[in-house]
């Protein structure tokens, strides 16, 4: 078949696909099959990049950082909504919108109850059919352009199936599904980041990251559920429009319902503030609109809210029970944190039987004991957490205290002066392992591609693996026999496997990490406070783990760019005796413990004292790559451009940075300038 020909018809299936797994809540495929379908599109259009399209299904991925936001004006304002907490004000809505339109008799009115998605607003506008631009609600008036983020979700059509021709705006909501949102906190958790509040917050914060493929990855979805300009004047009823939009293969939640009148309204949102909680998605209430556009017109709109819609907002969801006890829990990177194990209680539709307390001074601000009555609240829906005490603590009820050792390996815990977190230095605890190891195994660090949550999640029940050492006594035919389910974003379906060829390659992942950089294994070992930089930092000056391990913290603080913190974190973790023994069977299973990346006093340092600022996308190398490059030459990297810079090395799609160099006369160095000026003296014979 034509290369062109079959890539018209990959894309027609991708997408065929796509809409049956987010629009239809029905696939009619496996995951591993839609993969394979992308892939073939990928290496395709690899092979022909003149045929690749604006609204192909691969141009989804964001790989390229923006610099920025800017904004753009919306084509109507997307003004707020009035709010009603009671059946009463949700009558004297109705009683409103009846004067309004001048409805003096019984007859009822007919609105739209939608459910109210608790998430971040969007504009969509789609010229001829094509999505070109996504903007945030902003000030009503004019919002931020995250087309980049846009296209990556999904459930949101690159190409609309149908619809007007021309310019229209699509209005909805973008949300973090709840199996995402508790994912993503782990993963901030894990990152020592504090977590979001609420699926909402996480959204939002999300939609405004400057990386497109973080974006994608944390698995954003949306509904739509307006349409503006030309389209919306096509139709005489909001109810139409839904329909038409749903047609058009754009995501529309489907538990909307025309109701003829106020009773008919109460009924649905009765009914949803019981059944919210089976929903995979955060809803704070019902949006009540009247269905007929003409009606709209003649109630028009103040200069905050239209009078012919409103937000029913649900009640909070807050019970008390008994506090059975109090306990901790430790996570990956050794933090301890108090947790409540309470008296069951069905909360919001589900049962719980434990809540954070957060830290212990959460818990004593709170004076919270073993025995007393707590009232309880889900954060968002989703958190359960503790509010407050109620009523007197019960006779013979003592203070709790926070643990001085792991409740886990019985290693002492320690606190920074500055903190109000206690941790577990431990690396092998085994209450840390689990995640330890995905860190573990990651790209920047050891690199084992393959070593995911399934496959840790194995390789920790069948107690194959007790620390990181334990991976590199692993056979690789028992890892061809563990059987694992895939936890990619389309596995609702998938099946569980063999893991076969797949657990020979993680092997021979596992065999050739042993050879890595001394700075990957700095940074895999998840000491607190080193990142890449750091971890590099400190190989390049030590030059091998037992120089690090034994340097004095005075040692340690002399090392550019090695503060007090991170120099007592180093401190602590070698004093710690679990971490010491890891280190030596590390070692005795052959993983590398120096480094051969050049000292950092060692040969020339033609660029010391010099700034450099990268900005854009390098075809050559990768931005870490160009860093590391530059830094080799006694050079700094920073993020922001200053009259301090030396020079701006702008790639492909430079952005405000490139500007502001201009703008203060700093030197702009092309990719072709960077190979000569940089990468030329690194080749130099004197520099091998």
């Amino acid at each position: 078949m034509d290369p062109a020909d079959r890539i018209d018809q990959l894309r027609a299936e991708i997408r065929h696909h796509e809409d049956r797994y987010y629009i239809d809540n029905d696939p009619d495929i496996t995951d591993d099959a839609f993969d394979a379908l992308v892939k073939e599109l990928e290496a395709l259009e690899a092979e022909h990049p003149d045929l690749v399209t604006a609204d192909s299904p691969t141009q989804r991925v964001g790989g390229r950082t923006v610099e920025g936001f800017a904004t753009a004006e919306h084509l109507q304002p997307m003004l707020s909504l009035d709010n009603a907490y009671t059946e009463d004000e949700l009558r004297a809505f109705d009683e409103r919108v009846r004067r309004g339109i001048g409805v003096t008799d019984d007859a009822p009115v007919d609105y739209v109850a939608e459910l109210k998605i608790d998430g971040l607003s969007i504009a969509l506008t789609y010229v001829e059919r094509v999505l070109v631009r996504g903007v945030t609600r902003g000030d009503g008036i004019r919002g931020e352009d995250v087309t980049a983020n846009v296209r990556v979700i999904p459930s949101l059509p690159l190409v609309l199936h149908g619809g007007p021709a021309g310019t229209i705006e699509v209005r909805g909501e973008i949300y973090l599904p709840r199996e995402s949102f508790e994912r993503t906190n782990r993963e901030r958790e894990d990152a020592e980041e504090p977590p979001f509040a609420n699926p909402r917050n996480a959204a939002a914060g999300t939609m405004r990251m400057l990386d497109p493929s973080v974006v994608k990855r944390r698995g954003l979805r949306a509904f739509v559920y307006q349409l503006v300009a030309a389209g919306e004047r096509d139709r005489a009823r909001h109810s139409e429009t839904l329909t038409a939009l749903r047609q058009w293969r754009l995501p529309v939640q489907p538990d909307w319902k025309r109701c003829a009148g106020i009773e008919a309204l109460l009924g649905f949102c009765h009914e949803w503030q019981d059944k919210r909680a089976k929903l995979p998605f955060d809803t704070d209430g019902v949006v009540i609109k009247v269905d007929d556009l003409a009606l709209r017109e003649r109630l028009g709109a103040t200069a905050k809210f239209p009078r012919w819609a409103l937000a029913f907002k649900f009640p909070a969801q807050q019970k008390d029970t008994l506090l059975r006890a109090i306990e901790v829990n430790v996570g990956r990177t050794g933090a301890v944190t108090p947790y409540a194990v309470l008296e069951p209680v069905v909360l919001a539709g589900s049962t719980i039987s434990m809540a954070t307390l957060h830290n212990a001074e959460d818990v004593a601000r709170k004076d919270l004991r073993a025995g007393d009555r707590v009232l309880i609240e889900k954060a968002g829906d989703v958190i359960p957490k503790v509010v407050k005490r109620v009523g007197d603590h019960p006779p013979g009820s003592t203070e709790w205290t926070m643990p001085t050792v792991c409740p886990i390996c019985a290693s002492h815990l320690q606190r920074d002066e500055e903190e109000v977190v206690w941790r577990c230095p431990n690396t092998s605890c085994p209450a840390r392992l689990r995640r330890s190891l995905e860190h573990f195994a990651s790209r920047s660090a050891m690199n084992i591609e393959g070593l995911g949550e399934s496959l840790v999640d194995q390789l920790l029940e069948l107690g194959l693996v007790k620390d990181f050492a334990d991976l590199y006594q692993l056979d690789p035919r028992v890892l061809e026999e563990l059987v694992v389910t895939p936890r990619e974003p389309r596995s609702e379906r998938a099946r569980p496997r063999k893991l076969g060829k797949v657990g020979r390659n993680v092997a021979a992942q596992i065999d050739r990490s042993r050879a890595n950089d001394l700075s990957r294994l700095i940074y895999a070992l998840g000491i607190r406070h080193i990142g890449e930089k750091a971890a590099a930092t400190l190989a390049r000056s030590f030059r091998t783990m037992d120089r690090l391990l034994d340097a004095p913290i005075e040692m340690l603080q002399t090392v550019p760019e090695i503060g007090p913190v991170v120099a007592a974190s180093v401190r602590a973790f070698a004093d710690e005796p679990h971490n010491r023994a890891l280190i030596a069977k590390l070692h005795a299973a052959g993983v590398n413990m120096e480094s051969q990346a050049a000292a950092v006093d060692d040969g020339p340092r033609p660029l010391a004292g010099q700034v450099f600022v990268l900005t854009g996308t390098l075809a050559s190398m990768t931005r870490e790559a160009a860093q590391a490059a530059i830094e080799a030459l006694g050079a700094k990297v920073t993020g922001s451009v200053s009259r301090k810079t030396t020079a701006v090395i702008a790639g492909d799609e430079a952005g405000s940075k490139l500007e502001k160099a201009r703008t203060l006369g700093i030197p702009v160095w092309s990719e072709a300038d960077f190979q000569a000026r940089i990468i030329g003296i690194s080749s130099e014979p004197d520099r091998q």
